[in-house]
């Protein structure tokens, strides 16, 4: 896959944002060669499996200009840096726990030049801000997700959802929905992506 798939799927991205997701694989690739922050097998399709991945939360929440949004346990920066590139006037606060990883995201967004990207060597519950949204990629089940971020949303939604969660999550989610016990809306990436990659990922929304 190469970055001709992102202009079929999001056909109103500028040449400056194009040129900055051209750009992603070389970094992730002489990064990932110092700090493992991808796996090797996945490197290779970084397009499908991370960037494109990450951007399956633009097409279930378009953020709007000045929207706040943390990414928790970002890893390599995903979802991350791809929705900072996509939604330049949205701000974004990328955490987690382990710092060489934040380190690379920070190398990263500083090589793309993203001035609406923040990170930091936090875990969420060290988080002291408020965001509309908070993000985040199969980090842990949601049932322990939740606590997490739960005192982390602003009051005020402005959106087409309202302020809240969108978790990326992949296979049979029915048993680990259910012992959450929250009430959640699934989005199938499938319905947006052709791609068999997307075939059991989902967007998971959780109301704030």
């Amino acid at each position: 896959m190469t970055s001709d798939s992102l202009i079929k799927y999001f056909p109103d991205i500028t040449p400056l944002q194009l040129q900055q997701f051209e750009q992603l694989p070389e970094l992730y690739n002489f990064w990932n060669n110092q700090i493992n922050v991808i796996s090797r097998k996945d490197i290779d399709q970084l397009y499908e499996r991370h960037v494109l991945h990450s951007l399956g939360i633009a097409k279930v929440m378009p953020f709007r200009p000045g929207e706040n949004v943390l990414d928790v346990g970002t890893g390599g920066g995903f979802p991350g840096i791809p929705l900072a590139i996509l939604f330049p006037e949205t701000q974004f606060f990328l955490v987690d726990s382990i710092g060489k990883k934040i380190k690379v995201v920070k190398e990263v967004a500083s090589a793309l030049g993203l001035q609406n990207l923040k990170a930091a060597h936090l875990r969420a519950e060290q988080v002291d801000e408020k965001f509309d949204f908070v993000v985040s990629r199969a980090v842990t089940r949601l049932k322990e997700f939740y606590p997490w971020v739960k005192n982390k949303f602003s009051k005020d939604s402005k959106n087409i959802l309202p302020n809240g969660i969108l978790y990326l999550k992949g296979g049979d989610l029915g048993e680990e929905i259910a012992e959450s016990g929250l009430k959640v809306k699934q989005y199938s990436l499938k319905d947006f992506f052709n791609e068999e990659f997307f075939e059991t990922k989902q967007v998971i929304y959780v109301k704030a």
